[in-house]
């Protein structure tokens, strides 16, 4: 069967529901709910798509269209509020770069994280804080220097096995991270720090999928930066970011974990309210965002 990814939507005609597109046809899952599935895939994952592309083949389909802002429909991030964001940094060497860049110390804690057993592993944000596609990022207005970083997220069910993947867009502020390390969570976790979507692609996997991760900025309706990575350059393996990332930690509605990025800005740049901020990474989609100051 053909790649089955789903999204969560908000439509005139059908509410809030989620839907699933194979191909052309997408169908309705009536009564479906995130954590309620991935609880039930646990040991189970490739036969749990496996039902819901069976689902799909008798299903009546709501049409294409209804995945199109044009209609009326709201795009909501692939995330219910019971689920959380998790993030690893420093797993692409152009990422160590940047934090050694950006460092007012000149960074040499991340040489070694790089290097180390462990990775970094850090919290990003609880379901409900998530954005979605269309939706706005935010910049603080306490930086002076805000980037945006494209990764590659991991859907996790309770038993810490990847069910699926979906873009993930970890917004950060380079310069408070920079004046201190310790500073990570105030540079990190903000309102509109973290965009999700536009859809999860279901496709159960033991290794991180071969697929390249995009990223276009445009300002005043041209484009500013534009830059691509393979997520070949990922330096941790799959099971071992997650293996971490479920040590002394449990999961009861499932989590997304973000990987890191390949891809920063040059220092001279920062985001500007009003940018417009696009992930692509095939077959997911792209997630475009608008930027404002929070």
């Amino acid at each position: 069967m053909t790649d089955l990814l789903i999204y969560r939507t908000n439509d005139p005609q059908g509410g809030l529901r989620w839907l699933a597109r194979m191909d052309d046809k997408v169908y309705a899952l009536p009564d479906f709910q995130l954590s309620r599935w991935l609880a039930g895939s646990v040991g189970r994952v490739a036969e749990a798509v496996r039902e819901l592309k069976q689902a799909g083949l008798v299903a009546t389909p709501v049409g294409v269209e209804t995945l199109s802002a044009d209609n009326g429909t709201v795009m909501l991030p692939p995330i219910e509020a019971d689920q959380e964001v998790w993030a690893a940094g420093v797993t692409y060497e152009r990422s160590r770069e940047a934090r050694q860049e950006e460092s007012a110390d000149g960074g040499d804690v991340y040489a070694r994280v790089y290097s180390a057993e462990r990775p970094e592993l850090f919290f990003k944000s609880s379901g409900w804080r998530v954005v979605g596609q269309g939706a706005h990022v935010g910049i603080r207005g306490d930086s002076s220097w805000n980037v945006p970083e494209p990764e590659l997220t991991f859907v996790i069910n309770p038993a810490m096995q990847v069910v699926g993947f979906t873009i993930g867009n970890d917004m950060s502020s380079r310069s408070i991270e920079g004046e201190n390390p310790l500073y990570l969570p105030q540079a990190k976790v903000y309102t509109g720090s973290c965009a999700l979507g536009p859809a999860i692609w279901l496709v159960p996997s033991e290794k991180i999928p071969q697929t390249t991760i995009r990223l276009q900025i445009e300002r005043g309706g041209a484009v500013v930066f534009d830059q691509s990575v393979h997520t070949s350059r990922i330096k941790r393996a799959l099971r071992e970011l997650t293996e971490y990332l479920g040590r002394a930690n449990s999961f009861p509605y499932g989590a997304f974990l973000m990987t890191g990025t390949g891809i920063v800005p040059p220092p001279e740049f920062t985001l500007e309210a009003g940018d417009v901020v696009s992930i692509t990474i095939e077959p997911i989609g792209t997630l475009r965002n608008t930027v404002m100051v929070v």
